[in-house]
């Protein structure tokens, strides 16, 4: 069972990660994640970063360092990780590798009442997806070609290496569930239990 967290949103831990490199203002952490490509994983805005960086400073995983004063920006407040910080990052992470998490994505929810569509809809609106799927699949090859001819080491790819998997994966199963919805016997059945109830 899943450890009941201080801070449970992902854009904490990022936030966390990001603080093991040094002290910095939120503005930073938010150029940094973007610039990592973290916010193809995390969801987040400039508000919620800041309101998560609060979060975490009442829960006394990161301090205030200090407030720099710039004459031509707004003063900034460079937080840095405490001990409880990296303590925190260190057994999230573990439990997040270790142990598997039942997530809710908006697809299975859609897979779980795909039989409300007529057979036919459902095939070509899967077609889109699987068009959508292909230009997403080809977009991550050319980011990792990118990145491998710019010697980028493997292990700030990983994440990219999962997306790919999980794009391909989807690809197979959708190009499948389609080619099973034009079945003429599954067609059939659909009409027959629908039609009943209209």
């Amino acid at each position: 069972m899943a450890k009941r967290r201080k801070v449970a949103n992902p854009l904490a831990l990022a936030v966390l990660a990001e603080l093991t490199a040094e002290p910095m203002h939120p503005y930073e952490m938010g150029r940094r994640l973007k610039e990592h490509g973290k916010d193809r994983d995390i969801k987040y805005t400039r508000s919620s970063l800041y309101m998560v960086v609060e979060q975490l400073r009442k829960a006394g995983f990161v301090a205030e360092r200090e407030t720099v004063r710039d004459t031509q920006r707004p003063e900034r407040t460079v937080y840095a990780l405490t001990e409880d910080g990296r303590h925190e990052l260190h057994d999230w992470m573990r439990q997040l590798v270790a142990e598997p998490q039942h997530e809710y994505p908006h697809f299975g929810v859609a897979l779980s009442l795909l039989s409300v569509l007529p057979p036919v809809e459902a095939a070509e609106l899967l077609g889109r997806r699987l068009e959508t799927l292909d230009g997403q699949v080809e977009e991550v090859h050319g980011l990792l070609r990118t990145a491998k001819e710019q010697d980028v080491p493997w292990i700030f790819l990983i994440e990219e290496e999962y997306r790919l998997g999980r794009l391909e994966t989807e690809q197979r199963f959708v190009t499948h569930l389609i080619e099973s919805l034009k079945e003429p016997d599954h067609i059939r059945a659909w009409q027959e239990f629908f039609g009943s109830r209209t």
